[in-house]
């Protein structure tokens, strides 16, 4: 008899928490959202405005923060940690000279390193087989009430709309959010410049002279070239660099642009070989380096999460973890509140806020580690790098990264007493 009481109660729980929401965005953020949702019972559906769902992707690192949510999403055993086994950071210079130095994720805490498409997939593998996907999908149009909003969606492949009722609509659709706009307004408003660009691409062969599982940078005032390396996938690489123009940047190729920038000194064997790559890649992740910076990431029944709502920047190196945290956090509150969504958002806001504050300024002090834009910069970024060695600056060298480790390991639902019940 328990046994059944339990079942129904369960049952009408579900049909309780059975509601629709819209994703928007077929990204981390999104499909991470659309887990957790079903995992409350939520009816979830996904749009894309690409015709399929893109592969690849750069090199990204997956901190302890998102690696306790994406256990709890059921994703972290799909995940492989590609760090190379015994590999080493080396800061080289254009003649190829070479010094052993800290590595972005080097240090505690663990990070693991991966491409982005890996998490993408698991997370793609993750979501059961009956929600709904629609590409080359698009939202013109949101008309909110008390119960909820409709949405007009646009089909670009053959410029049919229709329109829908959903109880959320969920914006993950990046840094520059369609459902943002149409929301909270102009783009202006929220996107901060930090007059950088960045291309980030695969190669297509290891670079010469280089050890597979060795990685590298060359940090020079206002440019920066970092070549990430994986145990049995070729390397990645990351091109950033400072300009006063960003919008003159963006109309030239990622090659133009970065020839440019690293010129007109001789390159240098490496740094030339990575941008004959460069020119010939297929697929490069290339755009102006932004934050979104929001007083609230929630309007009535529409929500916006992961770079939509808060970019850290990719300096940072939290953009995964914190749309994973982000993405199950808004889940576990939806569920904890299930009868009102206006008090399970503010919830929500109100715990995933200092975390996110907290590397949006670490995005920012990051930057100078990336690419330091001036010989003041340098020295500072050296260091960081070195000065662990030295007996006056090494104690505060080693405090500043080990608060920084804390706060990248740190569980944010465990932290704010939200775990998820399983």
């Amino acid at each position: 008899m328990a046994i059944l009481v339990s079942q129904y109660l369960g049952f009408m729980d579900t049909i309780q928490s059975g509601r629709r929401a819209l994703v928007v965005g077929l990204g981390i953020s999104g499909m991470a959202t659309a887990v957790r949702l079903r995992q409350i019972g939520w009816d979830p559906v996904l749009i894309e405005k690409a015709p399929g769902r893109r592969s690849g992707g750069y090199f990204v690192i997956l901190f302890g923060a998102g690696r306790a949510s994406a256990e709890r999403l059921g994703i972290l055993d799909k995940m492989p940690d590609r760090a190379a086994p015994g590999g080493a950071h080396f800061e080289i210079d254009r003649l190829g000279n070479r010094r052993r130095a800290v590595g972005f994720g080097d240090g505690q805490g663990g990070p693991w390193r991966m491409l982005r498409g890996d998490v993408e997939q698991a997370l793609f593998d993750a979501l059961p087989k009956d929600v709904e996907i629609r590409y080359s999908t698009v939202p013109t149009r949101i008309a909110q009430d008390a119960d909820g909003a409709d949405v007009t969606l646009l089909n670009t492949a053959d410029e049919m709309s229709t329109t829908e009722r959903f109880d959320l609509v969920v914006g993950a659709d990046g840094l520059r959010s369609t459902v943002r706009a149409l929301a909270f307004g102009p783009p202006e408003r929220y996107l901060h410049r930090l007059d950088h660009t960045i291309a980030a691409f695969q190669l297509s062969k290891q670079v010469s002279g280089l050890d597979p599982e060795d990685t590298v940078s060359m940090v020079e005032p206002g440019r920066a070239m970092w070549v990430f390396s994986f145990a049995g996938r070729l390397p990645t690489v990351l091109l950033t660099h400072r300009t006063n123009d960003v919008d003159a940047e963006i109309r030239r190729t990622p090659a133009e642009g970065f020839r440019a920038a690293f010129g007109p000194e001789p390159t240098g064997r490496i740094l030339g070989q990575v941008l004959t790559e460069l020119e010939n890649a297929d697929q490069v992740a290339f755009d102006s380096v932004e934050q979104v910076r929001m007083d609230r990431w929630h309007n009535g029944r529409v929500v916006l999460v992961g770079d939509s709502a808060w970019c850290v920047t990719l300096y940072s190196g939290m953009g995964v973890s914190a749309g994973l945290a982000g993405a199950e956090l808004l889940g576990t509150m939806l569920q904890r509140h299930s009868n009102d969504i206006d008090r399970a958002l503010t919830e929500w806001e109100r715990r995933l806020r200092p975390f996110i504050k907290y590397h949006q300024r670490n995005g920012m002090s990051q930057r100078v580690f990336f690419n330091p834009t001036n010989w003041r910069e340098v020295i500072q970024r050296k260091m960081l790098t070195r000065g662990v060695r030295y007996p006056v600056v090494g104690p505060l060298v080693r405090r500043l990264r080990l608060e920084g480790a804390r706060m990248k390991e740190l569980d944010i639902a465990a932290a704010t007493n939200c775990v998820q019940a399983m």
